[in-house]
């Protein structure tokens, strides 16, 4: 029996959920927090978050995480949206979090924000045999999910939210009917194409997540003489809604909201901003009825956590997860122009990993940042073969499919791709100086295996089969005389002075960060590789999931 714990650090409340688990995965919740703090604010956008709303933050952060070791969770995680997503200065209360609250935030994308938000509904409400739409509105951005099964087969995150539309259209949640009417035209002029999409999928059954969404739920509920309701099994209809959302609207006041039966106080004055938006998607997807899930992110979060912690024994060659590596593959497969070439250098590239691992101490985890930054570290040639290196940093960094991966991630294996050639990391450089001392030294060491790997396929013949550290006794790979050797393992007959002169090269790197001189040789085998690391991925399909594209950088 294990206990773990998830924040949900979101725009307009933080969630706290703490949940003992057994062997068998199966979970129960101990406690629950909610916290209302206004973290983000801005109608067009949020790209600052005030000195207060950090403060108040900081402060909730660590009371949670109070909680959360008195009830002996092992392990808190910590998820933010689209407010700190979004803020300029996220760097800063990301840093206090950790300094001053102990929480280490992780910030993710909008569409992996969906992913956990899809995870944790598929544990609360029973539609996987059938398609489903899921919404879950928050204070910043909307997350939109056709599923079929517990895949999802499209997941979008737009910058509509109850706050965002407040700030913009109903300041201090003052309603007028001009502000009511140019609010409903914003919303279906942001919902674009989205409902073209998502009635080409088509879905059986809708379903509704967050707090805005719930307390709508609830009013529904109550004015239909149904006070007895719990929250996960709450449904309303579009004819209900529409009238809710009348209603509140013409309510031009925060207070004078507070009439209508079942609406909080700390929500009275943004609930207009998002029962409009929930109406008008009513609208526009052609929902007539909604279910309500009372699990969203903060229960995703935990499961992942679980799924994470219960995953089966994979080849040790072989570490990236089957979520993680479907969208790795989407991207590779969308870019390569030669996977089988960018295939080959991850086995060499994981083989120098796993015989230096007593050197570079990395985990298991940096295996798969490592192992995703390998086949995706040529991708920018797509753009152009000049600075591709650079293109390449641009595309994973934008890249809308790596779902499984939180930004911090996405960050690291877009710096090993960027500096797989030319410049070694120098702090002069933003995005690198940008970097925390640890996840530095991860990008140094990962991106200085991989130079060297690819090096030996200069030529693309993959004529270097394998590659191993040269061990002797005592000495972990590093010879008595101050040298690291590697032995590269090279075809019968074949020359290969290119790929070890290449390796031998762009070996610098490598031996700025162990210290050593790098001395390459080689040994003639007469088999190759009996197995690849890479070979799961080169048989998954790209997961059918559509979450944008990428386009040139300016």
């Amino acid at each position: 029996m294990s206990v773990i714990a998830a924040i949900d650090v979101g725009t307009n409340s933080f969630h706290l959920v703490v949940a003992s688990v057994d062997a068998d995965g199966h979970f129960e919740v101990l406690t629950r927090e909610r916290e209302p703090v206004r973290l983000g604010s801005g109608g067009e956008d949020m790209k600052r978050l005030t000195a207060d709303a950090m403060d108040r933050g900081i402060a909730v952060l660590d009371r949670m995480r109070r909680i959360a070791d008195h009830a002996g969770a092992a392990t808190v995680t910590a998820v933010a949206t689209s407010a700190v997503r979004e803020a300029d200065n996220r760097g800063e209360f990301v840093a206090r979090a950790l300094s001053e609250a102990g929480v280490d935030i992780q910030v993710v994308s909008g569409v992996e924000e969906a992913r956990l938000i899809h995870l944790g509904v598929m544990a609360a409400v029973p539609v996987l045999d059938k398609r489903h739409l899921v919404i879950d509105i928050g204070g910043g951005s909307t997350e939109f999910i056709v599923g079929d099964g517990a895949e999802p087969l499209l997941m979008r995150s737009l910058k509509l939210g109850s706050i965002r539309l407040t700030d913009r259209f109903f300041p201090e949640g003052r309603s007028r009917k001009r502000a009511v009417r140019e609010c409903r035209i914003h919303i279906e002029s942001f919902l674009g194409h989205l409902p073209a999409e998502i009635g080409e999928l088509g879905f059986e059954t809708a379903v509704g997540s967050s707090g805005t969404i719930m307390a709508l739920a609830r009013m529904c509920a109550i004015r239909r003489g149904d006070r007895d309701s719990r929250t996960g099994r709450l449904s309303f209809t579009g004819k209900e809604l529409r009238s809710l959302t009348a209603d509140l609207a013409n309510a031009t006041t925060p207070a004078r909201r507070l009439d209508i039966e079942g609406l909080e106080e700390r929500r009275a004055d943004i609930i207009v901003g998002g029962a409009l938006l929930l109406s008008e998607t009513f609208k526009l997807l052609g929902i007539k009825r909604m279910e309500v899930s009372d699990y969203a992110l903060r229960e995703g979060i935990l499961f992942e956590q679980m799924r994470r912690a219960a995953a089966p024994g994979l080849d040790p060659f072989h570490r990236l997860e089957d979520l993680r590596r479907s969208g790795v593959m989407y991207v590779a497969n969308s870019y390569h122009e030669d996977l089988g070439h960018a295939e080959h250098i991850t086995d060499l590239a994981l083989e120098l990993f796993d015989g230096l691992s007593s050197q570079h101490g990395l985990g298991e985890e940096d295996r798969e940042l490592f192992e995703a930054a390998s086949l995706l570290h040529n991708v920018g040639i797509f753009i152009s073969h000049s600075a591709h290196h650079r293109h390449s940093y641009y595309i994973i960094r934008n890249s809308e499919h790596l779902t499984g991966f939180t930004e911090r991630e996405i960050e690291i294996i877009a710096q090993v791709a960027r500096y797989h050639r030319k410049s070694a990391p120098k702090s002069k450089h933003a995005e690198f100086a940008s970097l925390g001392s640890a996840d530095k030294n991860k990008v140094r060491w990962m991106a200085a295996m991989l130079r060297v790997a690819i090096g030996l396929d200069r030529s693309n013949r993959q004529v270097v089969t394998r590659i191993r550290v040269a061990h002797e006794p005592g000495e972990s790979g590093m010879q008595p005389d101050g040298e690291l050797r590697l032995v590269a393992r090279v075809s019968p007959g074949v020359d290969t002075s290119v790929e070890l002169f290449t390796a031998r090269a762009r070996s610098e790197l490598l031996e700025s960060v162990t210290g050593r001189t790098v001395v390459i040789e080689s040994e003639v085998a007469e088999t190759g590789r009996a197995t690849h690391p890479t070979n799961g991925m080169r048989s998954t399909q790209p997961t059918r999931i559509t979450s944008g594209s990428v386009s040139a950088p300016p």
